[in-house]
């Protein structure tokens, strides 16, 4: 059932994708040529187009790549005149470290930051983790990403204004500490912006855990503290808070589409904004079905966790 789910969503995303863009006001033949589209007669134009199979009508070229992409081939890319597959292989990298970088971490810090005011409930803590997290929920991931730049990169000069890699360096002299010099700032953005969700869930669910009845018991034997989330309610808002973080893969994908802009960071974020707005159709394509299938595995393995942890799940599928 998941799996004919699956290819009918792939299948409304990759044909809402490519409608959209084939009406958009973007023209693939100039955004191809660049800036020579002066120098272009008519003829090469339109030999330029049966190249790409542009002069065929919309729906001829979209089931013209469905048919080559059930063959395995994903196309080639317009602007960087290279197999769709090949850019996906070596931008998917990036972006994995990048966002498994910032899921960690905003995993991390939301969950310790959930107990944290769960447990000092009504405090001037509990109070200021809470306007935290309300506050980062409505703040864009572009206006974040630029304040990081500000602050740590123009005025303290702590890390590079952008990019993955230091210019003007040969690739293999490219050192790990050079990597990560520049995965700092992006990573960062991103998981300060990740926690609100999962501080805020995880403070509610131990919230309740603390009011249930064999707390109150626990708390009448002595037990306080760190010692009393430990026993009771670690395992409670643990699995849950995990739960969550899987579930969020497409807000973690958004947003690092945003960040690599802004961070002009190589990852598949900015092979997906370069693509839409020079109308390269195959690379948009490639890069819309491999993140949904991303996305998916996220939703997949948050609804097995769910499965796995919460018995009456698996008591309703039963019934």
């Amino acid at each position: 059932m998941k799996g004919l789910r699956m290819l009918t969503l792939l299948f409304a995303i990759c044909l809402i994708s490519f409608l959209l863009i084939k009406n958009s006001p973007i023209d693939p033949i100039q955004a191809y040529v660049g800036a020579d589209m002066i120098k272009v007669s008519p003829e090469q134009r339109e030999k330029i187009a049966e190249y790409w199979g542009l002069d065929q009508p919309v729906m001829v070229q979209f089931f013209s790549w469905l048919s080559a992409l059930l063959s395995g081939d994903l196309g080639t890319s317009m602007i960087f005149r290279r197999p769709v597959s090949e850019i996906i292989g070596e931008r998917f990298w990036n972006s994995l470290v990048l966002m498994l970088t910032a899921w960690i971490l905003s995993g991390v810090i939301g969950f310790v930051m959930g107990v944290v005011s769960a447990m000092k409930k009504d405090t001037w803590i509990d109070r200021i983790i809470k306007w935290y997290c309300y506050t980062l929920a409505s703040t864009p991931t572009f206006w974040m990403g630029l304040l990081m730049l500000i602050v740590f990169a123009v005025w303290l000069g702590w890390f590079p204004i952008g990019l993955g890699v230091p210019t003007g360096v040969l690739a293999e002299d490219v050192t790990l500490a050079d990597r990560l010099q520049h995965l700092i700032l992006p990573a960062m953005t991103l998981s300060i912006l990740g926690v609100a969700n999962v501080a805020l869930h995880t403070r509610q669910k131990l919230i309740d855990v603390l009011a249930s009845d064999y707390v109150l018991f626990a708390r009448a034997r002595g037990e306080r503290g760190f010692l009393l989330f430990w026993r009771h309610g670690l395992r409670n808002v643990a699995l849950p808070a995990i739960t969550l973080q899987f579930a969020a893969f497409s807000e973690l994908f958004g947003g690092a589409v945003l960040a690599e802009q802004v961070f002009s960071y190589p990852g598949l974020g900015q092979a997906t904004v370069e693509a839409g707005l020079r109308g390269d159709v195959p690379l948009l394509l490639g890069l819309v079905l491999f993140s949904t299938i991303f996305v998916f595995a996220g939703n997949l393995i948050a609804d097995m966790i769910y499965y796995v942890v919460d018995p009456r799940t698996r008591e309703s599928r039963t019934i």
